[in-house]
């Protein structure tokens, strides 16, 4: 198997398919360009972002770069079926595109070969570094887990992936992944964060029992730890509660006690833990990419997670 080198930091580019914010081209560019220079040389997508826009500026990006200087992860479970009745709608999934297609959930061997074919015919690329079955447990977790594994172990001993698992905010289904004997890599989204460990325990205990990687990605919980903390904070892109909020608030106390930003100490906190390879984070601008590896680069004090930690608010 070739040698999979993840940057620390990782680019995600669902902002790049028009997640909630239409982009052109060119400023999509500009994003992708900052991340370059910052050093990042890992790239994470999936058809699902954008209906595949992702992929084709990330392919349009990539092209002409040496193959072995930078890692693409993709995912498979959603195939895209043109939608010839939705063209002139927008999509429905918060990406601000043209509804010319529509997702269909297939965790069929043929479905995720599929899958993968498109996907590496949008990147321009004949293999990807990382493959991951996208959100299984949203359509039937045992049955996408025991269909599209498999189908993984075979890309991979193909060479068509170098690395395979799973992507989800799920525990349970990141858990069974890292259980099932043949996943290398898992991304967790928003369930390793500052403020969210939710089964943190056992999906650790998991990994480290089988050998199994993290990439964290979603560590600003959907925008609770990247902004200034108010009433309207959101968490999974959703209003926080309250008592999400208070506790989110007290984080941050503790982390300026320190002179530590709290977006730093979210992009920080989940690569303490040795089994976490990356954090990969997106950006809607090139000045955010620049602030994401600049809080990245913060010496942050062994002091403020032991604070943390004796109040409770870590694990």
């Amino acid at each position: 198997m070739r040698e999979l080198r993840l940057t620390r930091l990782g680019c995600g580019t669902a902002s790049i398919g028009n997640h909630r914010v239409p982009l052109t081209d060119g400023e999509a560019a500009e994003i992708l360009d900052a991340a370059w220079d910052a050093g990042i040389r890992h790239f994470d997508t999936a058809p699902h972002y954008g209906l595949g826009l992702s992929e084709w500026r990330l392919g349009q990006f990539l092209a002409g770069k040496p193959r072995d200087e930078y890692a693409v992860s993709t995912k498979v479970g959603r195939l895209l079926e043109p939608n010839p009745a939705g063209a002139g709608a927008l999509d429905d999934e918060d990406f601000v595109v043209p509804a010319a297609y529509r997702r269909v959930w297939d965790f069929s061997a043929a479905g995720v070969r599929r899958s993968l074919e498109e996907s590496l015919g949008r990147l321009g690329l004949d293999r990807v570094d990382v493959l991951y079955l996208h959100d299984p447990e949203r359509w039937d977790l045992d049955r996408g887990l025991a269909d599209g594994l498999p189908a993984l172990v075979q890309l991979r001993e193909e060479g068509l992936a170098t690395a395979i698992g799973i992507g989800s905010m799920g525990t349970e289904a990141l858990v069974a992944a890292a259980r099932s004997g043949v996943a290398d890599l898992l991304m967790v989204a928003g369930r390793y964060t500052l403020a969210d460990q939710s089964g943190a325990a056992e999906l650790l205990d998991a990994c480290r029992a089988n050998g199994v990687g993290i990439v964290a990605a979603a560590v600003f919980n959907g925008g609770l730890l990247a902004e200034p903390l108010t009433a309207s904070s959101t968490f999974d892109y959703r209003p926080a509660p309250g008592a999400v909020v208070a506790r989110a608030r007290r984080i941050a106390e503790v982390c300026e006690s320190f002179g530590v930003p709290l977006r730093a100490a979210a992009l920080a906190y989940p690569l303490l833990e040795p089994v976490v390879r990356a954090v990969v984070v997106g950006a809607n601008n090139p000045d955010q990419v620049r602030q994401n590896a600049a809080d990245l680069a913060l010496d942050v004090p062994q002091g403020m997670w032991e604070r943390l930690r004796a109040e409770g608010l870590v694990a």
